[in-house]
């Protein structure tokens, strides 16, 4: 559509982006709307700080001080979720990272502080689910997912009715002495809560993709990510030093102790590490509950810092990509996780292949030899904890090779796999409260052994359209930074969906990046016929065109 031209001052100063223009009569009209907007906002936040307020003096009755400023934050966050759904999915994406480290400073150990997130994402959900509706949107934003996703979620159903339901009743099955009921067991809330772990954060999918309204959107949020990562990585190495200089006192005791992380040896931030010098063993959850889950946020940043770095439209951004990139690779070597150390720079190389960065040498030669730079001064300088982190590695790898390892745990489950499996959450960690669970470190034995052979056969259906419909997204695209962007998630996508080994799509942070960062992927195609990003064209371009 051929832009209008402007037939007054009033008009040219409020041309819209897509080259249209307000007569005076409709800017006006646009303010008055504003700032009833603007009063509405202000009028809905007042009235729910009274409410907090309320609710926080009703538990500090009950519940003390800790309780009363945990119902306030609680009933706030619930309130301003509700009504503000896209700011709300900002803020689920930023507190994430930091959950572990507030569950413990905060929370008193409280495990309803790690359900903190969910308190934002659910009332988000149900706004966008609402949005969806006034404006007659798909929640299904692509055709092929909705055949997979559909028998995947019956499927699960059927499990929940007629395994769980079942051992609700009659219990489990007595040949099967890893699921044997106890009189506190509670089959369908282990069902319940074993099918949100599996299918809980399926949602974020419409959420993110709806959130991207403009091309801007993908920019800032990977801007965002970024911020995050050097924010956490910054903690995690303060992490270090305070235990490398003695301010943190790391694990203390004998025996089987010093190999084990606990919560009485945390430090500054997260929860449960593990640091014995003596005994040369270190295990750092950064800002996260537990060492593994900090080892899988590092090799997801690997990817996001890997995006910004090379495909940022401004040189600032790259910049602060590149540190981004440069303190997860720093920290997968400090931290103690060796899959961290082995992954990352694995996930770094297979990016370049995928993102064709391979040809593209004037922008990855400058940028990989300045990372390579400074990781060998840091090596460098501390070149006994490198080799001790690498020979862990290879000793593990050797020791317990991952191949022989998952093909273990699939021998065992397929010994005594039933048609519909042990149950919904029998293997699920965070349901061990509710009942007997076992304990399967790889994850596609794990979704045999709940849900049997049929149900891990339908799950891996549902992440296969999911990887090959991001793929035809991100191959429609034709902004070359934005397919930069698309290719790295579509590689972090495609990854994740195949990994069997250990379970990340159980727990935080993967079981959120995963579905989220799938939903920007299968919207970049509509992103990509907006106009180009103005404001935010090559400076060289601009001379050009002054001149």
């Amino acid at each position: 559509m051929p832009k209008s031209k402007p037939k007054s001052k009033h008009s040219s100063k409020s041309a819209s982006q897509d080259g249209s223009t307000l007569s005076l009569k409709e800017q006006l009209a646009q303010k008055r709307n504003a700032a009833q907007a603007r009063k509405e906002a202000i009028g809905f936040i007042s009235m729910a700080v009274m409410v907090a307020i309320v609710a926080g003096m009703i538990l500090a009755i009950v519940a003390g001080v800790k309780g009363a400023i945990g119902g306030f934050v609680a009933i706030l966050a619930l309130l301003l979720s509700f009504k503000f759904p896209w700011q709300a999915l900002y803020a689920f994406l930023i507190y994430m990272p930091f959950g572990g480290t507030i569950t413990y400073a905060v929370g008193g150990e409280n495990p309803l502080f790690q359900l903190a997130k969910d308190g934002m994402f659910i009332p988000a959900l149900i706004g966008v689910v609402q949005y969806c509706k006034q404006q007659k949107l798909p929640l299904i934003v692509a055709k092929s997912l909705t055949t997979p996703f559909a028998l995947m979620f019956a499927y699960c159903i059927l499990v929940l009715l007629f395994v769980n339901g079942t051992q609700q009743f009659t219990g489990p099955p007595t040949e099967k002495p890893i699921a044997m009921g106890m009189p506190t067991e509670k089959p369908i809330a282990m069902g319940i809560l074993g099918l949100k772990v599996l299918l809980g954060y399926v949602p974020l999918i419409p959420c993110a993709y709806y959130l991207m309204r403009k091309k801007q959107d993908v920019y800032w949020l990977m801007r965002m990510t970024a911020i995050l990562v050097i924010i956490c990585c910054g903690l995690a190495f303060l992490q270090y030093m305070f235990l490398k200089t003695g301010r943190c006192a790391g694990t203390v005791g004998s025996g089987a102790a010093l190999f084990k992380a606990s919560l009485s040896a945390r430090c500054l931030v997260g929860g449960s590490l593990l640091y014995s010098e003596e005994q040369g063993v270190i295990r750092l959850p950064g800002t996260f509950v537990a060492p593994w889950q900090w080892g899988w946020f590092l090799i997801s940043s690997a990817f996001f810092s890997f995006a910004v770095t090379f495909f940022d439209r401004n040189l600032i951004w790259k910049v602060i990509g590149g540190v981004a990139l440069l303190g997860t690779m720093i920290m997968a070597v400090l931290c103690g996780q060796r899959i961290a150390l082995m992954l990352v720079p694995a996930m770094i190389v297979l990016q370049v292949i995928t993102t064709g960065q391979v040809a593209n040498l004037k922008r990855f030669i400058p940028i990989g030899i300045g990372v390579a730079f400074v990781l060998m001064i840091a090596m460098a300088s501390n070149p006994e904890v490198a080799q001790e982190r690498w020979e862990s590695a290879v000793g593990r790898w050797n020791a317990s090779p991952p191949d022989a390892f998952i093909a273990q745990q699939f021998g065992n489950v397929s010994k005594g796999a039933t048609l519909l499996g042990a149950g919904l959450g029998r293997a699920t960690n965070s349901a061990r409260a509710l009942g007997k669970t076992e304990l399967i470190e790889t994850y596609y034995p794990k979704v045999m052994f709940e849900i049997g052979p049929i149900g891990a056969l339908l799950f891996l259906g549902v992440v296969t359209s999911l990887t090959f419909a991001c793929f035809k997204a991100y191959r429609q695209v034709r902004d070359r930074n934005l397919r930069g962007y698309g290719a790295s998630l579509w590689t972090f996508v495609l990854f994740i969906s195949y990994n069997t080994y250990y379970y990340p799509l159980d727990v935080d942070p993967v079981a959120v990046y995963y579905w989220f960062f799938a939903g920007i992927v299968l919207r970049l195609p509509y992103l990509d016929q907006q106009e180009p990003i103005i404001e935010e064209a090559d400076p060289k371009k601009k001379k050009k065109k002054r001149r």
